[in-house]
């Protein structure tokens, strides 16, 4: 078999390619500042006990550590921290909003940074078609949140903080 296409091997691993930073501007409440602190501090514990292991053959964990930690340290330089107002009157970054469809259901949500985000927890980006519906709303408007399955009449019932 030819060599001449075969790859030669220095026994170290190509850099993994960086996590995708989003466009938008890094927009983070204090909580998730400290969040972005906290991940990155424990990504760089947890790439010192990699590199203190006595059998380092398998590279790949380390290098995905690496990668993490460049991911989360751009992530810092970029934040913008946005204190929430304390005027609630209209819906904001770092608000937290209940709202009532059109069938009387009532759902709570927290605008939020994207790293931050968590529709587990009702924690939305400011990006998201929800949050774009609520911004500048007030309570008693009714906003139209534009899903794939179609649009969703919801009405402000409170807006406060977190």
């Amino acid at each position: 078999m030819s060599r001449a296409f075969v790859k030669e091997s220095t026994g170290e691993l190509d850099p993994l390619p960086d996590l995708p930073i989003s466009p938008h501007p890094n927009y983070v409440t204090p909580r998730g500042l400290a969040a972005l602190k906290d991940r990155l501090l424990a990504r760089q514990a947890d790439l010192q006990a990699l590199r203190a292991r006595a059998e380092r053959l398998d590279k790949q964990p380390e290098a995905a550590a690496e990668r993490d930690i460049r991911y989360l340290e751009a992530r810092l330089r970029s934040a913008i921290v946005i204190d929430p107002a304390s005027d609630t009157r209209a819906v904001a970054f770092g608000h937290v909003v209940t709202v009532e469809d059109e069938a009387g259901a009532i759902a709570t949500y927290e605008i939020t940074g994207e790293d931050e985000a968590d529709a587990t927890v009702g924690r939305i980006a400011p990006q998201s078609p929800l949050a774009r519906a609520l911004i500048g709303a007030e309570v008693g408007d009714e906003v139209v949140w534009r899903k794939p399955t179609g649009s969703v009449r919801l009405t402000v019932v409170t807006i406060g903080l977190p």
